[in-house]
Formats: C-alpha cells, structure tokens, sequence
C-alpha cells in the first residue's frame, strides 16, 4: 500500500513538474528556432508578385530618397499604369511619403496614384509598451500600444489606400509573425500587406478571407515562400528609363521598398537564421502566404502543457518498468513522433513548441537511468555483501572489481568439490557443560572452519548445528578447487588440534571433526522461496560428501575416489576400501588423508 502510494506521488510530481515547465517555457520562443528549421520551406509558388527596389543603381542615379522629388514614385505610377490592359493589379509603396517636400510634385504624385486607384501606401504606427486591462480586468503590459500615427501627407492620403508598414520582430531577433489588422481610433486599420492582397483579391473577383489571429494585436504566424532574393526583383532605375517593359507587371502584385544596404530596412527571417531579408521582401512573403493560406496560429499554452504533462507521467510509470534499451528506444521512437506530430500541426494551421516534450522526457529518462545505475550498485553491494558471508571478502572484492564481474543469481549445473565437517561428541559435551561454554567452544570450532574455508577460496555454504558444509568452485570460477577443498579440510584437522588441547585443559574435554570431501556435478544457486533464500548446492555429489563425513571417525579426513584421482599426487592416503553409504545402492570407495603436500 506504502509503495503505491509512493510510485502515484512520485508520478504526480512528475506531470506536476512537466507541466510547469512547458507552461512557462511555451510563452516565450526558445523552441522557435527548431520550429523554424523544421517548417519553414522555400516554395515560392506564386510568379505574380514582383519587387521593384529601390537599390544601389537607382539610389546611385537618382540620389538618396531623402532628396527624391515626388515626380519621381509619381512617374513609377504612370508608368506601370501606362497601358489600362497591362497595368498590375496592385502597387504598395513600402516607403512612408508623411511630409509635404514640394506641393506641386506633391500634388501631382496624389493625382497619378488617385488616378491610378491601384495604389497602396505606407504608414507607420509607433508603439509603446503600456500597462492595460483585459477583458477579464486582469492588468498586463502590451508592448504595441498605438503611441502615435505616422501617415501620408494630407493630399496623397485621400488619394491612396494606406496600410501600416510596420515589421514584428520576436524577442528572439527574427520575424515570423505579422499583424492583420490593429482598430485604432474607431477606424479598423489594415497592414500593407493584408490591404495589398485584399485589393489583388478583389482584382481577381474573389473573396479576400484574412487568417484567424490572435492577442488583442490580431497577429498570425506565416510561413515563409522563400530565402532572401526568393522573388524577381527588378531595379526602379530600370523601369524608369523603361529597359524593363511594364508589361510584365500586368494583373501582379507590385511592392516598391527599400533594396540596399544603406537604407536599413532589413530584418531577420525565420526561414534562414543566417542572413538577412529586406522589409519589402519579408511583406511579399506575408502576402503570399494569404494568398496560399499557409498562416498559423500557437497552440494554446494551457492546453499544450497539460496534455504534455500527462504523457510525461505516462513515459515515467513505463520506464520504470521497461529495461533500459527498451526506454531508450521508447524515448526515441517519442521524439520522431513529436517532430512529425509539430510538422503535421504546422501544415494544418498550429504552432506546436518543437522538443520542449522530449526535453521533459529526456530528463525522465535520465533520471530513470541514474536511479537505475545507482540501484544497481546498490544491489550489486547488497550481493556482495550476502556472498561475503559465505565467501572470502578478499575473493569476492577482488572478483567485484573486475568489469567482467557477473553473478548468476538462480539456479545452475556446475562441478564442484563438496567438504562437510563435524564436531565429533559434541552432543555428549554440551549435557555436561554450562551453556555459555557450549557457546563458546562452537563458536570457536565455527570460526577455525570458517577461517579455513575462506583461506582456501571456498563458499561457506551454512551451519547446521555444530556441523559445517562449504562447497568449492562455486558461485565463482576457482583454479584447483578440488584441492582446495582438502587442504581445508587438512587446516581444520591442523587447527582442530590445538584447539582440543586449549579445551582440554580447561574444560577437560577432548572434541575432534570428522570431515568428508566429494566431488562432482551439483545444481547451485539460490534455494527457497520469496521471502527466505539460501545459497546452496545440492544433488548425489552433496549427499555423498555429507555421508564420507558421518562415516568419518574422529581427526579422520574421508575423500571419495573421485577426489583421490585428482589430487592423489599431492597426498598422501590410506585406502578405506569400499563403504556402504546410507541411500545408496552401491558402496562407495575411500580414501583416509594423512598427508597434504602443498607446493608439489
């Protein structure tokens, strides 16, 4: 019950947290660049629209604009008018006429572009970051608040229709949105490039339907047709001396704006990170984008974060439970499916924050890993800690160590050397000795033959009673094991000597081992049930050593044939002969120990 609860806190916390942080982190534009790079495609599909720019040529010829007299863009406007057949549909001015220079040039350029009635001009608003009031009275600062208007002069405003000018940068320094329209002292005023389509719309006899927007600001998201240089530019000089015929203006969309340097009407695009676009060519992608209804809108934070957020819950209760490769791939097989998930929302209309949800889920994962490789050395001490208990500690730190290390944990068919060894009349001793001192002289044969055993590299494998039994070659690969396993059993009757003196004198009580060795294929590993396991090994090779050590009479060292053959040149031993063994059919042949020759 503890555990579930954890785990649903635990899971809580997760979504919680995923949910703050994709809240916050969608209302500004850190995942805009990887949008961007995703969706923004060159596709300039539409050959009517044309740039005439005002570049280094013109500027070279004609001065700077400053200085322009307006029968100069007066001309421009007769001449790309000049043939009612051939005549563009539209023409916006990107370039604000708001004062009066000359009256009779100005004049004369308010009659052509009325005249005209095709005409659209810039103006200008300047905004000023203020505190207001939505509809909900809650107070935010809106950074376009109309500060003040900059429009055409008087006599070129009523000829001409005006549509604001202005370039909406992101805090990020590039641009990707536009603004439709913006209602300003009870009159709806149009962008230039809203007011240029609308007017290329109506020209062609269809509907002109602007884009859902959003904010008090009436902004979309667009998508750019094209690089800087994506549209055919063609320099005002050449129009004005007529090297380029009109003609090929006839039924298009025509932008004049600023196309040099110098004149510093250039801006970042979403498209490209790497360069910069002229402001004229930024309005003729907003126009086209119209025309093609490839705008969009951001999805709502709100709603984002919170789907996000549970799937982030989700991703952490599966990787809890998945093996680290199967996380991984889940982790990646997410973030393809969030990329195209972006793309597909893109093109149906939406702005969805690119790789903000497999960031979350990243750091999901990597805490899933760390707790996984921390837990994992948990247990791996854990392990080594039980082994050491029936193990030399030297052996299993220096195997631990090794990064081929490895324990097989359950159960599996290995050969090894079996030793069981065993107090001879302890029973009788411990009817006429205090308890404490039956204690203690256990405990002090205990530990002569756990001593032995771990100095000869071999597993102790239990107690039972005053009896000990300790396997050879297992749970870890051991060089020689069979002759480990008598040497052990020649230390223990070694130590058991002194021992029985030291007791003897104080106790007057004399206790010897008698101890069994056998070889063979046993089944090892971990035995019992959930709750209460034990290392063991068992089979005929372990029954068989444990009845060599009954058999055993006081001080004696029994091995079994299989035993003598593969050590009988390091010891020395006296023949037995065959023994009947209880639970055997056949009798077993033995071999008394009397000598160890280490060394040989």
């Amino acid at each position: 019950m503890k555990k579930s609860f954890k785990a649903a806190a635990i899971t809580a916390a997760v979504i919680m947290a995923s949910f703050i942080f994709l809240y916050f982190s969608t209302a500004g534009y850190s995942y805009m660049g990887i949008s961007d790079r995703l969706n923004q495609r060159e596709s300039v599909t539409n050959k009517k629209i044309y740039i005439i720019g005002i570049d280094d040529k013109t500027l070279e010829q004609y001065g700077p604009v400053n200085t322009w007299s307006r029968d100069i863009p007066a001309k421009l406007v007769s001449i790309l008018n000049s043939d009612s057949e051939k005549r563009p549909a539209v023409i916006g001015f990107d370039v604000i006429y708001s004062e009066n220079v000359d009256e009779t040039a100005d004049n004369n350029f308010a009659r052509v572009c009325g005249e005209a009635g095709n005409v659209v001009s810039a103006m200008s608003f300047s905004f000023k970051e203020q505190p207001e009031r939505d509809e909900k009275g809650k107070i935010t600062y809106n950074p376009y608040h109309v500060d003040y208007l900059i429009d055409p002069y008087d006599s070129l405003k009523v000829e001409v229709m005006c549509g604001f000018a202005n370039t909406f940068v992101d805090t990020d320094g590039y641009v990707r949105q536009a603004m439709a329209y913006l209602d300003y002292d009870g009159e709806r005023m149009y962008s230039l490039s809203s007011r240029a389509y609308m007017v290329y719309q109506e020209h062609r006899g269809e509907e002109a339907a602007l884009p859902e927007t959003y904010g008090r600001n009436n902004r979309f998201y667009f998508n750019y047709s094209g690089k800087a240089g994506g549209y055919s530019v063609v320099s005002m000089a050449d129009v004005l001396d007529k090297t380029v015929d009109a003609a090929i203006f006839q039924d298009a969309i025509v932008l004049v704006g600023a196309y040099a340097v110098g004149m510093q009407d250039s801006y970042m695009p979403a498209i490209d990170h790497n360069s910069q676009m002229y402001g004229v060519e930024i309005h003729a992608n907003i126009i086209e984008a119209l025309l093609e209804g490839r705008t969009q809108l951001p999805i709502s934070s709100m709603l984002y974060a919170a789907m996000a957020a549970v799937l982030c819950g989700l991703f952490y209760i599966c990787t809890r439970k998945l093996r680290l490769l199967h996380s991984t791939i889940l982790f990646v097989l997410l973030t393809v499916l969030d990329l195209i998930f972006s793309r597909v929302m893109y093109l149906c209309g939406w702005i969805v924050p690119t790789l903000l949800w497999p960031v979350c889920l990243f750091v999901i994962y990597l805490i899933q890993v760390v707790q996984a490789y921390l837990s994992e050395i948990m247990r791996r001490r854990r392990v080594i800690n039980v082994f050491k208990q029936y193990v030399a500690p030297q052996i299993v730190d220096k195997i631990s160590k090794d990064k081929d290390f490895e324990l097989v944990i359950g159960g599996e068919n290995r050969h090894i050397a079996v030793l069981f060894v065993d107090i001879r009349g302890f029973t009788t001793m411990s009817e006429s000795l205090k308890p404490e001192e039956v204690v203690e002289i256990l405990n002090e044969y205990l530990s002569l033959t756990t001593q032995a055993i771990f100095d000869n590299g071999g597993t102790l494998d239990k107690f039972v009673g005053d009896a000990t039994m300790a396997v050879f070659n297992a749970p870890f690969d051991l060089d020689d094991y069979i002759f480990r396993a008598v040497c052990t059993a020649w230390d223990m009757k070694a130590g058991a000597d002194i021992i029985s003196k030291k007791f003897s004198e104080r106790f007057n009580k004399s206790v010897s081992f008698g101890i069994g060795v056998n070889c063979g294929n046993a089944v090892v590993g971990n035995i019992g049930c959930d709750f209460r396991m034990d290392y063991t090994a068992i089979g005929d090779t372990v029954n068989t050593a444990a009845r060599l050590e009954s058999n055993a009479g006081p001080g004696q060292i029994l091995i079994s044939k299989e035993v003598y053959e593969a050590v009988k040149d390091r010891v020395d031993v006296t023949p037995i002969g065959e023994i009947p063994l209880k639970g055997k059919t056949n009798g077993v042949f033995v071999y008394q120990v009397d000598r160890v020759k280490r060394g040989v």
